[in-house]
């Protein structure tokens, strides 16, 4: 009899270790030591915010989503890493 061990790929989401704005752009640095960043004019409540607003981006959810308090807004890490924006 022959036994014959399977291993399972253990597949684990990039978290943002930090998150700030430069401008219009937002940035997060991953877990995994990636800086990826992306225009706030591709979400429909960033691109009607101010500077500002946009500058007062935190981390929630032990990095997994960032968070706009005064704008009730929140963006999936893992979301953003996919390229899963509202707008073209």
């Amino acid at each position: 009899m022959s036994v014959m061990a399977v291993e399972k790929e253990v597949v684990v989401e990039p978290a943002a270790m930090r998150a700030w704005a430069e401008g219009r752009r937002i940035f997060v640095e991953l877990t995994d030591g990636r800086i990826i960043g992306f225009p706030a004019d591709r979400f429909k409540i960033l691109k009607n915010a101010s500077d500002e607003q946009i500058k007062a981006v935190s981390l929630r959810l032990n990095g997994y989503a960032l968070r706009w308090e005064a704008l009730d807004e929140d963006i999936t890490v893992p979301g953003i890493v996919a390229g899963n924006f509202q707008l073209p």
